[in-house]
This record gives structure tokens, C-alpha cells and sequence, in this order.
């Protein structure tokens, strides 16, 4: 993941844990490749915690431009197929702060 990166899209995910192998699976072998095979996907990478409530989930993807997420391929990609009942999550992206700008802080 590159540093000079304007523009992050951060998914944060929970999954039921009678499906999170096949949820493993298909994220790692279907899932992460589709998303990166879209416009404006430059790079994705994918993390897990150990928490006393379970499993835990971060997905960071860098974004060439804000608007990777208009494309008519992410859209029709994104989600979580036959999993989204057993899936709890947030996505978000983040841009970069510039120094001088109004959500700069000191």
C-alpha cells in the first residue's frame, strides 16, 4: 500500500462464525480480486483480530481517486453475495489531510 495515497476505502467486517471459513474463502478467491479488478482500485490488503467477541476484520484499499466508488463494475461487485445476512460491517473512506486545509489539526 502505498504512502502517497490520496484516498483509502476501509471496510471493517464481523462474520458469523459458521460461515467465516467459506467467508474466507470467498473474500480471498472471488471477493478481493473483483474489487481490485475495478477502476480506481489500485491495491488491497486484508487484516484480522483476535477479540474476546471473535474474529475481527479490516480491509484497506487504496484508491487513485475519490471517485473509484462511482464506477458501474464496483457496483455491481461490491457487498457481500450469499453472506450478507451473516455479515456486520462498516465501510468508510478516508482522504488525505493537507497541511493547511480546514481539517488540518495542530
Amino acid at each position: 500500500m502505498s504512502n502517497n495515497s490520496e484516498h483509502l476505502l476501509i471496510v471493517q467486517a464481523q462474520v458469523e462464525p459458521d460461515v467465516e471459513q467459506s467467508w474466507n474463502q470467498w473474500y480471498d478467491e472471488v471477493h478481493l480480486p473483483e474489487i481490485l479488478d475495478c477502476p480506481g482500485f489500485v491495491d488491497g490488503t486484508r487484516y484480522v483480530s483476535e477479540t474476546d467477541d471473535g474474529r475481527k476484520y479490516l480491509a484497506i484499499y487504496t484508491l487513485d481517486s475519490g471517485d473509484a466508488l462511482e464506477s458501474g463494475e464496483f457496483a455491481s461487485r461490491r457487498g457481500w453475495a450469499e453472506f450478507k445476512a451473516h455479515v456486520t460491517a462498516s465501510v468508510l473512506v478516508y482522504s488525505k489531510i493537507r497541511k493547511g486545509s480546514k481539517a488540518s489539526v495542530r
